[in-house]
């Protein structure tokens, strides 16, 4: 059953979902925009000018790459891998300094997952954004660090071994590996000599799309003590974890245990983190039955009403005739989102040194 909705006019709409998890109506109002609870989008589109290049100062654009080889956690010959799937062999990193930013204060930052994904969005967030006079309509400085993928896609691919494994792998290959090469580059380091980011875990937010969004709420899930701001697009709240993990003795399903009867969000005691989730009306496999564990509109209204259920501080957005990681969605509302998710956060005012 597909979900009903009463619809007040204002950005994203507040629904009242009366499927099988009866997700109550959202308690933001069109004064008060940056509650959190339930929201609708669509059917029709249009990109918010926020997320559009409206002539503001621009930062400053850094690529590189690391050899996987050269990883002590993610090195490509993982023995759960297919080797019919392809892995790569070195991963692109791509990072945004916004001009807003000044060298030597310690930086909050997001982390997108398949990168370079909608980092150019990201980008002209922060270009419009860092900068704007609303006091509730604002972002803080962060450096945007967009990761790529190991390769492939599903269970037996280094994607797949990266994004949709349950435990803290993949916090600690961003955390301990690709933090530091970002802030060792030496081109990053010419321009940025004193570039440091914040230790507060609370200044680092991390967001994917399918199995980068599973991947981003497990991050905060296993290490709150890393990452606390969650951003999931068409979560892969699915079983695509690969049969022969290791994990799988504790989450035989995967990520459907985050709201499968095992009920892990629900049975766990609520961890520091503020959440965005997300679903397409078409999303994948929106009709398959529950004893797959693969229908992805059945598994993000789950998770959703789980994190309700415990107290999140969560934001869900169902969006109308639209498909999995649908980029239309992404231009309505990921301005929208970046304001939610950075509600509250307290910067660093000065640089030190």
């Amino acid at each position: 059953m597909r979900p009903k909705f009463c619809i007040p006019t204002f950005r994203l709409t507040a629904i009242t979902l009366t499927s099988v998890l009866l997700l109550s109506i959202a308690t933001s109002s069109a004064q008060n925009f940056s509650g959190n609870g339930n929201f609708q989008v669509g059917p029709d589109y249009e990109i918010d000018p926020d997320l559009t290049d409206l002539g503001k100062r621009k930062g400053r654009s850094f690529e590189f790459s690391m050899p996987l080889a050269d990883s002590n956690i993610f090195r490509g010959d993982d023995k759960t891998l297919d080797p019919t799937k392809k892995v790569r062999s070195e991963r692109k990193i791509f990072v945004y300094v916004p001009a807003a930013y000044r060298d030597g204060t310690e930086a909050p930052i997001l982390v997108t997952l398949d990168g370079p994904s909608r980092l150019d969005l990201v980008k002209n967030a922060l270009d419009n954004l860092t900068i704007s006079r609303k006091p509730n309509r604002k972002l803080p400085a962060f450096i945007a660090i967009a990761v790529e993928n190991g390769g492939d896609d599903s269970k037996g691919s280094q994607r797949g071994l990266e994004y949709d494994t349950m435990s803290d792998r993949f916090a600690r290959f961003i955390n301990d590996e690709v933090l530091p090469a970002v802030l060792n580059d030496p081109q990053i380091k010419a321009a940025y000599p004193k570039i440091a980011f914040t230790s507060d875990p609370w200044g680092k937010a991390v967001m994917g799309c399918s199995s980068g969004g599973a991947a981003a709420l497990t991050m905060g899930w296993f290490r709150p003590d890393l990452f606390r701001r969650l951003i999931t697009y068409s979560g892969t709240f699915v079983d695509q974890q690969d049969d022969d993990a290791p994990e799988e003795a504790e989450f035989p399903l995967g990520a459907w245990e985050y709201h499968s009867s095992m009920k892990l969000i629900e049975n766990s005691e609520t961890k520091p983190l503020r959440i965005f989730t997300h679903v397409a009306q078409h999303d994948n496999r929106a009709n398959d039955p529950e004893e797959t564990y693969h229908n992805w509109v059945m598994a993000n209204e789950r998770t959703a009403e789980a994190l309700k259920a415990k107290g999140y501080d969560y934001r869900f957005v169902f969006s109308k005739a639209t498909k999995h990681c649908d980029r239309r969605v992404f231009e309505k509302t990921l301005a929208d989102t970046l304001v939610w998710m950075w509600k509250d956060y307290k910067p660093a005012s000065k640089p030190k040194g």
